[in-house]
């Protein structure tokens, strides 16, 4: 697990180095993995009508519910990897 931690960390840090802004999309998948990663399922409540980003970000998070944070890690890993590529 510690191993999956520094490599979790480093591909937070890697994510801002990458040659080309990702789509919407894809930007939306990294936070949610990030936040389930760092943080476990979504907590807070969900932003007011009117915070499209907001909203956006913590629905894409909710989705995420019941994903382990180790799994939420290595996918979060993977999807950087795959960017950086």
């Amino acid at each position: 697990m510690a191993d999956l931690k520094t490599q979790f960390e480093q591909a937070a840090k890697d994510v801002h180095a990458l040659s080309e802004r990702p789509d919407n999309d894809t930007l939306l998948r990294l936070y949610a993995l990030y936040k389930q990663g760092s943080e476990g399922d979504v907590s807070g409540t969900k932003p007011g009508f009117f915070d499209f980003v907001g909203t956006a970000k913590y629905e894409a998070w909710a989705k995420l519910k019941g994903t382990s944070q180790e799994d939420a890690m290595k996918k979060y890993v993977d999807l950087v990897k795959k960017l950086r590529a």
